[in-house]
C-alpha cells in the first residue's frame, strides 16, 4: 500500500530563480522529482508588495521569480541549478524568448552560503565551457508572493492542451 507525507507545512529549503515568464518556470520545476510546491512571486526590487502590473513597467527593479520548495533527500540544490540553466538562455540579458524587460532576467537568488558558492560554481562552470552567462547572483532578500490568479496559471487555464499534447 502506498502512503503519501504532506511536507507543505514543514520548512524546506527554497531556491528562488528568476527566467523569464515565472508561469513556464513554475511549470517547468513542479515537474521535478524531490519538489514539494512551487510558487510564483516578485524579487529583488524596491517597492514593497508589488503589482504584477508595477512589475511590469520595469521600474520596481524586481525579477519575475518561482520560490521552490524541495525535498534535499530527494533532489539537491544543485541539480536544482543544472535543472535551471538547461531551461532558458542564460546569455541573453533582461529577455528570454518574446518575454523583454528587466522583470524577465536571469538571476538565482540565494539564501545562504552553500548555495552561493554552488550557484556561482555553477555559473563558472559554463563559462569555462565558453558559454557567456549573464545570469546574476544576488543574496535574496525578500519574496512577494504574485497575486492568486498567477499561482500555477498554466495547469490552471491550459490542462486540455498539456493533455493533448502528451497524447
Amino acid at each position: 500500500m502506498l502512503s503519501f507525507v504532506n511536507l507543505r507545512g514543514i520548512d524546506m529549503p527554497k531556491a528562488i530563480f528568476g527566467a523569464g515568464c515565472f508561469w513556464k518556470l513554475e511549470e517547468h520545476f513542479r515537474c521535478i522529482f524531490g519538489v514539494v510546491d512551487v510558487s510564483v512571486g516578485y524579487s529583488g526590487g524596491t517597492k514593497d508588495n508589488p503589482t504584477y502590473e508595477e512589475v511590469c513597467t520595469g521600474k520596481t527593479g524586481h525579477a519575475e521569480v518561482a520560490n521552490i520548495s524541495y525535498d534535499t533527500s530527494k533532489v539537491q540544490y544543485k541539480e536544482l541549478l543544472r535543472i535551471f540553466f538547461n531551461f532558458h538562455d542564460p546569455t541573453l540579458i533582461n529577455r528570454q524568448g518574446l518575454d523583454v524587460g528587466n522583470q524577465y532576467r536571469s538571476v538565482i537568488f540565494f539564501d545562504n552560503t552553500e548555495q552561493q558558492r554552488s550557484a556561482y560554481a555553477a555559473r563558472a562552470a559554463l563559462l569555462a565551457n565558453g558559454v557567456r552567462v549573464t545570469t546574476e547572483i544576488v543574496k535574496f532578500d525578500i519574496f512577494w508572493r504574485a497575486e492568486e490568479y498567477h499561482q500555477q496559471f498554466l495547469s490552471k487555464h491550459y490542462k486540455n492542451l498539456f493533455r493533448n499534447l502528451s497524447r
